[in-house]
């Protein structure tokens, strides 16, 4: 980009003489667009140079924009015109008589494979790009999720955070919408969080934050969308990438991307195995008052307070393989096919050892049990997608069709062993089917609006089995339990259209958009007979605006409205458990929540610096919330009766969240880089539990994290990241204390470039842990929580017939391409 920016410079200097030296020729505009040949894809940043054929001093040029166009003044005459773009072939229009305004045929470039593999960028991509609905970031040389995995990727990138439980939030929301090149996919699964532990780091070329999503993507998710792009290669030949990593706590896999492109035939495909050992464990003291007040609250029963304290140590393996294969055909230089399939096995063991001490007031230990819960969990996904892609002569005009399906199944089966006896068998089946259909309609108007409307139907049907049994000591037999066991099924239909409108004046660029979304539920249980049907049909507009204060300063006003929906897990009425003394229950009852964001954004550049900030605030109603309460049922525990809690998602009335976000980074120099995230928001919730209990709270919080980079002697790089998140106020009930976690990490390019050798740690001083403290009338409880210990990884990377820098283009992965 540099060599670009200094050759256009040049032109410029010489244009100006030209015009000083031959003030009564006649200036008129050039205007033109340039492609990539086989993909149709726009070449941002390829360079045009006019050279007078008779006068070799007068030479004028300039680059293209993001959509690959060009614009460019010149005096009339005649003309060597050559394009050109780093590791392309030029191509030279020669004796080109030019005397009006005019706008030349398309120039379709075609890549120079040897040209390509000699080119060293020294210039690295600018760490993000904004467009009007979204932010783009580039996570390729991110050392310290070498040989991880996707979710440790999305723990670096900034707004976002990932939780010890791998849950992952967007400024603090956890209702986030994951995409995978645009779409929902099968790389996801049923269980958004453990898949995306065990997807490849290094299958992602980048991530879109999309914190003010337009009209074009899906209604859910209030948090915002994160969307996930793939590596695909589109040069010619073979290419590829291999990686293979080690580590402790014990971890081992390969993961491999591959490209063949011939003619118009471009075959792809990523792989990956993984084998992981995850330790975990928890801990809990509970504290019961164990007194009783009447109405008008005097109290009737005043017993001795007595405690419980509670552990889980988890032992638990991840193993399997995740591949998506594809063709991508290229029927015409404007029309393109591609069919993909994706499988996703999974082969998990979790072994969790629970052991519950029971004290009486002086912490004198009456009873204890100690209960063994082996499961086994078997995940599989497969899924067919087409993609027809249709490109009009018009930059900008084109139409999409999209179709996928996909088949899932989680089976978990468990055999739970209290104090060396074997007394429970549960099992959990669950099927999911999903279809997508989608199709998206682009019209450039003009040179500088867009006009767009597209369809999209989800239709998901998921069943679950939940079948618990119970030991007979007196039979030997395991027999069912029909207050636990339960079939449910479910159905989700979710129909959209949607309309957008952007155009850019002057400095100001808009998009405005309208979607409409029809959902239709189904709840049928056959072990109860219960049967409900549930629609909701919704209006969901999109504001984005953006104003350029200058080339290197913009600033953006956005809204939007969204929802979160029930997911089935939530609306589920019978009991899961997580041990004999706690019960998740799901709420049939539980309705969808509404939000309207607004986002106000400014991004500077100067010098070696880049600041980009957000203000922002949404109104929620209807919330999610979770309340923990005494059942008033108790189980016996070594002939001891222990209360039962009970934890279960209600609605609360009103949400409001207002936020405050900057990122900051500094490129002092090729060796050294540095940035620093920083998120503020404050929360106040309005609601009532099931049992009265008000949790209307209000409380603030922030999270910081910070990266250093830097090029040791001998070539090795050196990366820290630091992130801190302060304490705060989960709802009325519970608190969490602050949260450090330091990672580091060490890499080394090998080969001349064509092969990495990296080594990092994750969590160095093993103090990712969540520890809250629950305060109810009946109980106070103190617990921690920590997902995976510290760990140790060492992978290599190997590259064929591709280079660790090369040229970034196009290729938005589905998301929106008018930047206004």
């Amino acid at each position: 980009m540099t060599k670009n920016l200094f050759t256009f410079c040049l032109f410029a200097f010489l244009f100006n003489f030209s015009i000083a030296q031959k003030a009564d020729e006649k200036t008129i505009t050039v205007k033109g667009q340039v492609l990539e040949k086989d993909s149709n894809t726009p070449l941002e940043y390829a360079t045009i140079v006019f050279k007078n054929t008779k006068n070799s001093s007068e030479i004028n040029g300039g680059i293209t924009d993001a959509k690959g166009n060009y614009s460019i003044d010149i005096k009339t005459g005649t003309y060597s015109i050559s394009f050109e773009y780093i590791g392309f072939k030029t191509e030279v229009i020669q004796n080109q008589t030019i005397s009006k305004n005019q706008t030349l045929n398309t120039t379709y470039l075609s890549i120079d494979a040897e040209a390509l593999d000699e080119v060293e960028i020294i210039a690295e991509k600018t760490t993000v790009e904004i467009r009007l609905d979204k932010k783009i970031y580039n996570v390729g040389k991110d050392l310290t999720v070498r040989g991880g995995t996707v979710s440790d990727v999305l723990d670096n990138v900034p707004s976002v955070s990932v939780d010890v439980e791998g849950n992952v939030a967007l400024r603090g929301n956890d209702n986030v919408r994951i995409l995978i090149n645009g779409k929902p996919s099968g790389l996801v699964g049923l269980n958004s969080t453990d898949a995306l532990r065990q997807l490849p780091a290094e299958s992602i070329e980048k991530v879109e934050v999309i914190t003010s999503p337009s009209a074009r993507y899906d209604a859910e998710g209030t948090g915002g969308i994160l969307n996930i792009i793939l590596r695909r290669s589109k040069l010619q030949g073979l290419n590829g990438a291999i990686t293979t990593n080690v580590g402790y706590n014990p971890a081992a896999g390969i993961s491999g991307n591959i490209n063949y492109r011939t003619g118009d035939i471009n075959i792809f495909n990523t792989t990956g195995y993984n084998y992981r050992e995850v330790p975990g464990n928890d801990f809990a003291t509970t504290q019961y008052f164990n007194r009783d007040f009447d109405d008008d609250g005097n109290l009737i029963i005043d017993n001795d307070d007595t405690y419980l304290d509670e552990s889980n140590i988890y032992d638990r393996i991840r193993k399997g393989i995740t591949t998506n294969f594809g063709v991508e055909w290229y029927v015409n230089p404007t029309a393109s096919l591609t069919t993909s399939v994706v499988y996703r096995n999974s082969d998990n063991e979790n072994n969790a050892t629970n052991t519950l001490n029971r004290f009486d007031v002086n912490r004198v230990l009456t009873s204890s049990t100690v209960r063994f819960d082996p499961e086994t969990e078997d995940d599989k996904t497969i899924q067919y997608a087409v993609n027809f892609d249709k490109q009009f002569n018009t930059s900008g005009h084109k139409l999409t069709f999209d179709f996928q399906y996909e088949d899932s199944s989680e089976d978990e089966n468990s055999i739970v062993n209290v104090d060396g006896e074997n007394l429970e068998q549960v099992a959990t089946l669950e099927d999911q089917q999903r279809i997508l259909l989608q199709s998206d309609y682009v019209l450039p108007i003009g040179e500088k609006s867009q006009f767009e409307f597209g369809y999209r139907g989800n239709f998901n049907t998921t069943s679950t089995d939940y079948n618990v049994e119970f030991l007979n000591t007196d039979t030997n037999v395991f027999e069912n339990q029909t207050d636990l066991s339960n079939l449910f099924n479910y159905k989700e239909y979710l129909t959209a259209v949607y309309t957008q409108y952007g155009s850019k004046i002057g400095k100001f660029s808009y998009l405005l958009g309208l979607r409409l979304e029809d959902t239709r539920i189904t709840l049928d249980q056959p072990t109860s007979g219960d049967y409900d049907k549930n629609q909701y049909t919704g209006l969901f507009p999109t504001v984005n605006l953006n104003y350029e204060l200058s080339e290197s300063e913009n600033l953006t006003l956005a809204y939007n409205r969204r929802l979160r929906r029930p997911r089935s897990f939530f609306i589920n009425p019978f009991p899961s458990r997580t041990s004999v003394t706690s019960i998740f229950l799901g709420n049939p009852a539980l309705a969808p929540s509404y939000s309207g964001t607004f986002d106000l954004g400014y991004l500077k550049r100067f010098g070696k610096f880049t600041f980009d900030t957000s203000l922002y605030y949404s109104h929620a109603t209807d919330v999610f919330n979770f309340t923990i309460f005494d059942t008033g049922q108790t189980v016996e525990v070594d002939g001891e009766d222990v209360a039962v809690l009970q934890r279960t998602p209600i609605n609360l009335a009103t949400q409001d969240r207002t936020g405050f976000e900057f990122t900051l980074s500094y490129r002092a120099s090729k060796k050294w880089n540095i940035n620093t995230n920083f998120n503020f928001f404050n929360s106040k919730t309005v609601g009532t539990a099931l049992n009265g209990d008000d949790l209307g709270n209000e409380n603030s919080s922030w999270f910081v994290r910070l990266n250093n980079k830097y090029t040791l002697p001998a070539g090795i790089d050196w990366q820290t990241r630091l992130m801190f998140r302060e304490p705060r106020d989960e709802n009325g009930q519970s608190s969490r204390k602050g949260l450090f976690m330091a990672n580091l990490a060490f890499s080394k390019d090998l080969f001349k470039d064509k092969a990495s050798l990296a080594f990092n740690v994750s969590d160095l001083f093993n103090t990712r842990k969540r520890e809250q403290t629950t305060t109810t009338e009946t109980f106070v409880s103190d617990s921690e929580f920590q997902w995976r210990e510290r760990s140790f990884n060492l992978s290599f990377t190997y590259r064929f017939n591709q280079k660790k820098k090369r040229p970034q283009r196009g290729n938005n992965g589905g998301g929106d391409d008018f930047e206004g």
